[in-house]
């Protein structure tokens, strides 16, 4: 196993021991143990850079599960190393940011500590897999994990509904993906990435295409929040703010966005992708920031925010799919978008991240974050309104910040669609500059709400649960270290260029790449009056008048019908599927055992008898029979004569008795068939039987057929007859169709050699089939366990 190896299991390794750490170290804030292991991941995967500015990669391997093509496959490219960096950058800050917001006396910091392990480990499995079914592993490993970190105050009930919502939702993009996982299996033969990118040309032409394309998205819309299934993303914000700030900003939502950039080069040569990656992520894009404008809650706001920025980077990723169709770099007229969803991805952690920590601060010192109770902050914590217009401002595109950089990509990009001559992009694609623009036009309104409706405007302190004041320096480092960034990429942009933007670039994109030099990305603010920036000065001046005429025309969100909202639908839908899962299950579940086997034995008669009769198996072939001897005749007869006396037995002492007669003469038959071992095991076991009835004989339920008439059910009687011709023609199917040789044979001459015993079922049971043994001790022990923990339970009446 190589250290990038160990890089991505570290994570889950020092989860193990988080609970030690926390019992003994208790004086200790947990998160102090923490906090190293990701600064140090962050700046082992720096040395990376070199290597993928040059366009190579990194390729580790460790056999896993070989014989299905399953190898722990571990890939560092540029894709993969910006993931890695912000999965490890942006954690180390939320470790810090943590240790001073979350109280060690109010919280389960072991609990939460190990939650966040996991899901940064599970977070850079995803990103740095090269393999299939290892990636969607790690991808379930975040589904699981993120449920846990949303539901973590569990004492909430939004909280448990957060949690649940995104688990539902996102677990049923993993199984569409896994679908999809498989039909590319079918297709290509392998599970490798690497190997499935070049052999995009035979994916594309495949009957199987169109859907393991579908099944794909699936997997990365659901768990990038992209509409519909969007409406987990603003129930997760009951979660702590640190888990906010890290899962819905820069990692799990990231997660479908780094899927789609890795699987273009696979999919991108069709116009279905095209149309759904973009047409979804402009809607999307549109939706959230539409809906946040209506948010009164800072969390909520940026919530929608995340959707539409989510929407946004998805949009872009889907119109740069179409350069490939361009065939050279020559022609990279087209590539900006690919350019800009790439830069916008590290902005939106930057200041997405930034504006989360802002959030915490001022619920952590004012007690809310309702909009409508704030205002007037600015006086109390002047450098969380500083860090707060830093990164609203770029989250709304406003020059100097790097968000105005982006979004001006973001605008080009929508632009240059229209003029694509291809899968009708110049006739439809002139709705995604309008829909863009339109969108941009609430990212603004919101940011400004965002800003100015909490920190100006009228201080109400008889709406605040605490007197504000300033945060605690330990919990401004973090936003103020991405503040910063927010302002060195805007002025300084092309420090990203060559060393990250460009080699994730050719990730995505690798059949346009001519050399190994990359792209030529060049990043500047000024490009003299072009139609991007008269779009921008279009935003602000209508995104201004929007907000200081917000009361009179905010009404129009009331227009739409609560009945067809979406969260509406979903709670419905979860209503349904509960009211007739139940009534299914009131159909069955009557609490009659008796009900249960009639069910059972059915389903057990008419699978095994279909089975029979169309895989054509049923056969008789007694040429090697051995004959049948008049005892074995007595013996036969003896054991249903006393089976069916059971049945009509008027007394419990009779039906035991007959009940040994059936033990003790199946036991006969073993002698008869010279197996002494299994006779002695079934005369013991008989008479232990027999004798534990007899011992509980006074206790035994009166059998009452002298007060009540048996009647005869003619079901019943057709089941278990059923039962019994099913099982013997099964019996007689499977000696009359001999597939393999004997093992008896192997036995006898290995079970001295071999296991150095003259017993054969003795060496059988201990040695060849030893596990079979132990398990079978096994469930004995836990039974003989709960029998004996039933018998010393004394419950009193009122329990009872």
């Amino acid at each position: 196993m190589s250290l990038l190896h160990l890089a991505v299991l570290s994570p889950l390794l020092l989860a193990l021991l988080i609970p030690f750490l926390h019992k003994h170290f208790r004086n200790i804030h947990t998160g102090w143990f923490l906090l190293p292991l990701p600064a140090v991941l962050f700046v082992y995967f720096l040395q990376f850079i070199s290597v993928t500015r040059n366009g190579d990669t990194i390729m580790e391997s460790f056999p896993w599960i070989s014989s299905l093509g399953v190898d722990f496959a571990l890939k560092i490219d540029g894709l993969g190393l910006l993931f890695a960096l912000l999965i490890t950058g942006i954690g180390a800050l939320v470790v810090l940011y943590s240790i001073y917001y979350l109280s060690p006396e109010k919280e389960k910091l072991n609990t939460f500590y190990i939650y966040l392990l996991l899901f940064m480990g599970a977070m850079l499995g995803v990103v740095l897999s090269d393999n299939l079914i290892v990636l969607y592993t790690f991808w379930e490993l975040t589904s699981f994990s993120s449920f846990l970190l949303i539901g973590y105050w569990n004492h909430k009930e939004g909280s448990r509904y957060g949690a649940q919502k995104s688990m539902l939702i996102t677990v049923f993009g993993g199984l569409s993906m896994l679908g999809g996982i498989l039909m590319l299996y079918i297709i290509t033969g392998t599970f490798s990435i690497s190997e499935t990118i070049e052999m995009s040309n035979q994916v594309i032409n495949h009957p199987l295409f169109t859907a393991t394309l579908i099944l794909f998205l699936l997997g990365a819309f659901t768990k990038s929040a992209q509409f519909p299934f969007h409406i987990w993303l603003p129930d997760a914000m009951e979660a702590p703010t640190p888990v906010s700030a890290y899962l819905h900003s820069a990692t799990m939502v990231k997660a479908g966005i780094y899927l789609v950039a890795r699987m273009t080069p696979v999919f991108a040569h069709s116009g279905v992708w095209v149309w759904l990656v973009a047409g979804i992520g402009v809607l999307t894009l549109f939706w959230g920031s539409f809906s946040a404008v209506k948010q009164t809650d800072l969390k909520a706001i940026l919530a929608f925010s995340t959707v539409s920025q989510l929407g946004m980077i998805m949009s872009l990723l889907g119109v740069g799919a179409a350069a490939l169709h361009y065939g050279t770099i020559k022609d990279g007229y087209y590539i900006v978008a690919v350019t800009a969803a790439v830069f916008h991805l590290i902005n939106h952690a930057t200041f997405k991240g930034s504006l989360f920590m802002v959030t915490g601060i001022i619920d952590h010192e004012t007690g809310t974050r309702d909009i409508r109770k704030l205002g007037g902050l600015m006086n109390f914590m002047p450098i969380t309104f500083t860090l707060a217009i830093i990164g609203a401002f770029s989250m709304a595109g406003i020059p100097p910040f790097n968000g105005f950089l982006s979004k001006e990509m973001f605008f080009t990009g929508m632009l240059r669609v229209a003029k694509m001559d291809i899968f009708s992009l110049n006739t439809w694609g002139i709705l995604f500059p309008i829909i863009a623009w339109a969108a941009s036009v609430f990212t603004f309104l919101y940011s400004m709400m965002y800003v100015f409706k909490t920190f100006t405007g009228k201080y109400q302190p008889e709406k605040l649960e605490k007197k504000p004041h300033e945060a605690p320096i330990g919990m401004l480092i973090s936003p103020v270290i991405l503040a910063s960034l927010v302002m060195i990429f805007g002025i300084f942009p092309n420090v990203l260029s060559h060393s990250i933007i460009s080699p994730a670039m050719g990730a995505i994109l690798p059949s346009l790449l001519e050399n190994r030099e990359g792209f030529d990305v060049h990043i500047s603010h000024w490009h003299g009056p072009t139609p991007e920036l008269y779009m921008t000065i279009g935003v602000i001046i209508l995104g201004f008048l929007l907000f200081k005429t917000l009361p009179k025309w905010t009404g129009i969100y009331r227009i739409f019908p609560e009945r067809l909202a979406l969260n509406h639908i979903y709670d419905r839908g979860l209503e349904l599927i509960q009211i007739t899962s139940r009534n299914i299950t009131k159909t069955y579940m009557n609490g009659f055992i008796r009900t249960y086997l009639v069910y059972i034995f059915s389903f057990f008669i008419l699978i095994l008898a279909t089975t029979l009769v169309y895989r054509n198996a049923f056969k008789l072939d007694f040429s090697n029979v051995a004959p049948i001897r008049f005892l074995e005749v007595i013996l036969v007869l003896i054991i249903a004569v006393s089976s069916i006396t059971i049945m009509f037995a008027k007394s419990r002492l009779t039906s035991i008795i007959l009940l040994g007669a059936v033990g003790y003469t199946v036991a006969l038959f073993f002698v008869i068939f010279r197996a002494p071992d299994l006779a002695l095991t079934q005369l013991v076991i008989e008479t232990v039987s027999v004798a534990l009835f007899l011992l509980a004989f006074y206790h035994l339920p009166k059998l009452g057929r002298n007060e009540e008439r048996i009647r005869f059910k003619l079901g019943n009687a057709i089941v278990s007859i059923g039962v019994g011709a099913i099982v013997t023609l099964i019996a007689l199917s499977a000696h009359s169709n001999k597939m393999f040789d004997s093992i008896a044979q192997y036995y006898i001459e290995n079970t001295y050699k071999k296991a150095g015993g003259e017993n054969m079922v003795n060496v059988i049971l201990v040695d060849f089939r030893g596990f079979d043994t132990m398990f079978e001790i096994t469930v004995l022990g836990i039974a003989a366990l709960g029998i004996f923990a039933m018998i010393k339970l004394r419950l009193t009446r009122g329990k009872e």
